[in-house]
């Protein structure tokens, strides 16, 4: 692996996990709001577990130098289909027929501990980043 391929891992970690804390966030904010669905972030690996991925990582292919030797990928957004719980409210501009609404799927303990978790794998990603950097320039002073 270059040190461009530990940069560009650095540059997914911080961009997926960035977006993983603002979902984050938005569910906790929209905890009373009725209605709201939650949302759960798809993340994937990028990691190529292919034969010749793993000869040429250990410099024994012809795919030296290949790209697609880790990171991860942001896949979307899905709603969790955990229906909130109804509650009687009649007067309520957005209750059905019989009166009732559904409050927030949303849970603050499980989105809390998501947010947590993505901050901290935001803040590997920085490591990631600031290591490489330390890296590079080390390389550097050795052509000095």
């Amino acid at each position: 692996m270059g040190l461009m391929n530990a940069f560009q891992i650095g540059r997914q970690g911080l961009a997926v996990h960035g977006k993983r804390v603002e979902i984050a966030a938005k569910n906790i904010a929209n905890i009373d709001t009725p209605n709201y669905t939650r949302k759960i972030p798809l993340i994937s690996s990028n990691q190529d577990q292919s034969f010749a991925t793993v000869l040429s990582s250990m410099g024994m292919g012809a795919l030296e130098g290949s790209s697609n030797l880790g990171g991860v990928n942001f896949d979307g957004i899905v709603e969790d289909p955990t229906p909130g719980a109804k509650i009687y409210k009649p007067g309520h501009p957005d209750a059905d027929e019989q009166g009732y609404i559904r409050t927030s799927n949303t849970n603050a303990m499980v989105d809390i501990a998501d947010a947590t978790m993505a901050q901290r794998a935001y803040e590997a990603s920085l490591g990631v980043m600031s290591i490489s950097k330390a890296m590079a320039n080390a390389s550097l002073e050795i052509g000095r």
